[in-house]
């Protein structure tokens, strides 16, 4: 099994979202014992397509929280609330939220702790800048948002999803050659051997790409041994491509 994660964005009203998801289901359904898929769509789309995805093997993902489970934080949502929605998965971390939003390693400390608590599953968002590759900061830069994020948290009995995002492709239409993103699986590897020396990262952890991932490229990506999947942004809104990902990640579970 591969994972194939929608990251929806702030794309698709509620009304959008269900004829979207309509469709996807028509085109995707045969594939889903060898892709593990997950859509993550806004959070004022969550009811419907947690509605419409009940019982079809596609699980639902939200994209983002905050810490607490209550309180006065206006504007806020918590695990727990996602959890009623059905939510099993919760994008941490991405670059979009750090860059833009000035999201900080203790914020997405809390927030992974949170998801956790609540006993959702965090799909951890990790990568370097442009000007981080280019001062040879790469593996530096990675290392450190896992170790950060993890900070007092025990993964035993947790599953833990991270997708390396290098941020200078996000968007661009470019995605990394596969040898580079396998070397970021290993630096994210090493990170979790140093934290958790007895953890089996057979089971439990799986690592993913992000990063302009279409199904012109997927083939690279989701054909890695080291690679557990992928997390798909702006491709993912059309729905013929996300089918055609689906299809190519099957065909070749399949070989």
């Amino acid at each position: 099994m591969k994972y194939l994660i929608a990251n929806w964005k702030m794309n698709l009203t509620a009304a959008d979202s269900e004829e979207h998801v309509k469709l996807i289901l028509k085109n995707i359904i045969p594939y889903l014992s060898r892709v593990n898929a997950v859509i993550c769509p806004s959070f004022p789309s969550l009811a419907i397509v947690s509605e419409l995805l009940s019982g079809s093997g596609i699980a639902l993902g939200a994209q983002n929280c905050f810490w607490e489970e209550k309180g006065s934080f206006t504007g806020e949502v918590s695990p727990l609330m996602l959890k009623e929605f059905n939510v099993d998965y919760i994008i941490i971390g991405h670059s979009e939220r750090r860059q833009q939003l000035h999201e900080t390693d203790e914020m997405i400390n809390k927030k992974m702790q949170a998801v956790f608590r609540a006993g959702l599953t965090p799909i951890l968002c990790v990568g370097e800048t442009f000007s981080e590759r280019q001062l040879g900061r790469k593996d530096f830069v990675i290392a450190g948002q896992v170790e950060s994020a993890l900070k007092n948290i025990q993964l035993v009995n947790k599953k833990l999803l991270i997708a390396y995002e290098p941020v200078w492709v996000i968007g661009s239409g470019q995605a990394v050659k596969i040898e580079e993103a396998e070397h970021a699986v290993r630096v994210i590897k090493q990170v979790l051997i140093d934290l958790y020396p007895n953890l089996d990262l057979k089971n439990g952890v799986e690592i993913l790409y992000g990063g302009s991932v279409d199904s012109k490229n997927i083939n690279y990506f989701t054909s890695s041994p080291l690679l557990d999947g992928v997390l798909v942004g702006s491709a993912s809104l059309d729905v013929d491509e996300f089918s055609q990902m689906a299809k190519i990640i099957y065909e070749n579970l399949a070989k």
